[in-house]
């Protein structure tokens, strides 16, 4: 396991928790490394416990995973995982995008893209966090143009079992800006009422994303 960052001994749980994402989208942990709880507490110089609940953080946002008689690990996952979640992404983001090029508020989608657009002008290693949340946060922006609570959870449920994956892939391509690009034309097809070609533009993009992922985690 990779050496972990120093951190205040005074650090609640959420810091740690901070401390391990960012190990976490650096590429410091790979997909399946076992995460024990007693070498990360001596690491960061904190109590088993917070470790625990730390780990018990980045489980809900579906980061790591708690296995029966392993422990925690790092989330890994196969082909067919990859293929189901975008195949399932694609059903409620392409729903939301038709919603919003039949006159639903773009607001939310337009402000979603601005933030995504000043993550990627960062363009540092650092930023690599904040630019694969403010990409998964536009495509969840999509979904909640429908007004349905239930389906945004469930897209939520999608992205979190991705966030590592996407994160793998964009630092690998660093073309954050490419994506963004990608997004605003998007856009502007919703804004034009042209449901159709707006579908047919997120299903390139989730395509090939897809693809990226899939290729990104067999070489892994």
């Amino acid at each position: 396991m990779a050496d972990v960052p120093a951190i205040d001994r005074s650090s609640t749980t959420e810091r740690v928790a901070d401390a391990l994402r960012t190990m976490l989208f650096a590429g410091d942990l790979a997909p399946g490394e076992p995460l024990r709880e007693v070498s990360l507490a001596a690491g960061f110089g904190v109590a088993r416990s917070t470790v625990r609940e730390a780990l018990q953080v980045l489980a809900g946002e579906g980061l790591v995973t708690r296995y029966p008689n392993r422990g925690v690990v790092v989330t890994e996952l196969t082909p067919r995982d990859i293929a189901d979640i975008f195949e399932a992404r694609l059903v409620l983001e392409s729903a939301g995008v038709r919603a919003g090029a039949a006159g639903a508020d773009l607001a939310p989608v337009t402000a979603a893209l601005s933030t995504y657009a000043r993550a990627a002008r960062a363009g540092d290693a650092g930023s690599s966090v904040e630019s694969t949340h403010a990409h998964l946060e536009f495509h969840a922006s999509l979904v909640a143009l429908l007004g349905n609570a239930r389906l945004v959870a469930t897209a939520d449920t999608l992205t979190a079992d991705l966030r590592l994956a996407l994160a793998s892939v964009e630092r690998a391509r660093r073309n954050a800006r490419t994506q963004v690009a990608d997004h605003r034309r998007l856009l502007t097809l919703m804004r034009a009422g042209d449901g159709d070609a707006a579908v047919a533009e997120l299903e390139t993009h989730l395509g090939a994303a897809a693809t990226s992922v899939a290729e990104r985690v067999t070489r892994d």
